[in-house]
């Protein structure tokens, strides 16, 4: 059985114990002025019991090709995607911004490069920033072509907000993950905690009514997912499992590779603008990527998704293997 199909499962059967705690409150005589409070409760909770199950029985097929897959023994990751998430880091709003420059310059490499782009999750401010995005890219060598953009991206520019012509720095920190298949990372559904919310923005009105987005926390490393793409909350359940899978998987192999005890080490263990691996420089027109010690012009070009030289002189980073 699926790790992810576990969980929900697990859930089905805390929510039943919910509801059968509730359902003893309405023969306390203290809880009489309460009963039609707790009635609703109940009512709330059989229908997201239900949808829960509705999910589960829609998902089972999927999760019979999962098994298929692993008795072929492939490989664990997938190649051709790549799931991307950028989170605004120190700076204000000038990094907010930033974080969307990038986004916006990923997404438009991938169009350019027939690269399919699914935004999961957009958390937004104001003035056209961001405080994180993830998206997958799929493709022909995905994971390969962006994994050695993980880092703290650090820009120097005048900000359109900034009134006397000074010069800031801020960042943004970029993680990609591979997807993971064929592989058990246990996940314990006693550290997990969810939420459940209203999407809200395009999809209609199941999406902007009904609590279809989810959030999980996973509480041993305090790792936080949350998805929106889908109209019903079982398959973001399953979408938002997916991805936590993929950053446990991660973390594994990193604490494999570096001997650390420490499991709440990422791939970006921080924004701050000392940790970075990249720095744009708009007033000298300089992107300088500082693994590689090499400098590229035309940053103006680069942001509008001309970044594949850079992809290209990156892959030979060691730090990662290829899949």
């Amino acid at each position: 059985m699926n790790n992810a199909q576990k969980a929900l499962e697990q859930e089905v059967l805390r929510i039943e114990k919910e509801i059968e705690e509730n359902q003893k409150l309405l023969e306390i005589p203290e809880y009489q002025e309460l009963k039609d409070e707790v009635i609703k409760e109940i009512e709330s909770l059989k229908e997201l019991k239900s949808g829960i199950e509705n999910s589960i029985a829609e998902l089972s097929g999927d999760f019979t090709k999962s098994s298929e897959n692993e008795s072929n023994g492939k490989n664990s990751i997938n190649p051709n995607v790549a799931i991307m998430e950028i989170r605004a880091g120190a700076g204000g709003t000038e990094a907010g911004i930033f974080a969307f420059d990038l986004y916006r310059m990923y997404t438009r490499f991938c169009d350019k490069n027939k690269f399919k782009t699914t935004e999961t999750s957009l958390s937004e401010e104001e003035s056209g920033a961001i405080k994180t995005v993830i998206f997958e890219i799929k493709g022909k060598d995905a994971y390969n072509i962006f994994k050695n953009e993980s880092g703290v991206h650090r820009v120097q520019r005048v900000p359109t907000t900034e009134a006397y012509g000074r010069i800031h720095t801020s960042t943004a920190t970029v993680t990609v993950l591979p997807e993971i298949k064929d592989v058990e990372i246990e996940i314990k559904p006693d550290d997990l905690e969810w939420d459940f919310f209203r999407s809200g923005g395009k999809g209609g009105q199941n999406v902007n009514k009904v609590s279809t987005g989810a959030r999980v926390t996973h509480k041993p490393t305090g790792i936080v997912i949350e998805c929106t793409e889908d109209r019903t909350q079982g398959k973001n359940r399953e979408r938002a499992l997916g991805y936590l899978q993929a950053k446990l998987f991660k973390l594994m192999q990193e604490t494999k590779a570096k001997e650390i005890s420490d499991i709440r080490s990422e791939q970006v263990t921080s924004a701050d603008r000392s940790e970075k691996i990249r720095t744009y420089n708009f007033p000298q027109d300089r992107i300088t990527d500082h693994r590689i010690g090499k400098n590229f012009g035309n940053i103006s070009a680069v942001m509008e998704g001309e970044i594949g030289k850079i992809l290209e002189e990156c892959r030979n980073i060691s730090e990662v293997p290829e899949v």
